[in-house]
């Protein structure tokens, strides 16, 4: 389910179904010429590939909207503000909370997180649009659609 008024109705009606929820990790710099292309391009990347998650796992997840935050911050800061939002999030009945992201920076901190991280190696220029770049998104969706399914079954 997306975060959209009709499918957040679904969700209030089967919540006892819904147990994961993905929430990706979106840098932006404004301020760096050189680079904003490409987080351009891995943003469109990555909100193409949690839709398609999402929707290969239709029925028990749930993307919020995306936690955005400058590539320059302080990742301890930016680790309270995701526990902030987990923690509002463990109002629901959600068991399982994944990070989606190119960004390597999470690695070095993936074991504060409140969740669980998936990263990805970052693509960095394409076409979006292309056949190649949906192969390529598809296959990282059922990789990573099968991972999740293994938590669920803990």
């Amino acid at each position: 389910m997306k975060w959209k008024k009709n499918e957040l109705e679904q969700y209030i009606n089967a919540k006892e179904y819904v147990d994961t929820i993905i929430i990706p990790l979106l840098p932006f710099q404004l301020s760096d010429d050189s680079n904003m292309g490409k987080d351009a391009f891995q943003r469109e990347v990555l909100e193409t590939f949690t839709n398609e998650l999402e929707m290969e796992l239709t029925g028990r997840v749930i993307r919020i909207p995306a936690y955005n935050y400058l590539k320059t911050a302080d990742k301890e800061s930016e680790i309270a503000r995701l526990k902030s939002w987990t923690d509002d999030i463990g109002n629901q009945p959600f068991h399982h909370v994944f990070f989606t992201t190119f960004d390597s920076a999470w690695k070095k901190v993936e074991h504060a997180l409140p969740g669980t991280l998936l990263w990805m190696p970052g693509i960095t220029t394409g076409d979006i649009d292309s056949k190649e770049m949906q192969s390529i998104i598809r296959s990282q969706v059922e990789q990573v659609g099968e991972l999740i399914r293994t938590y669920w079954a803990e």
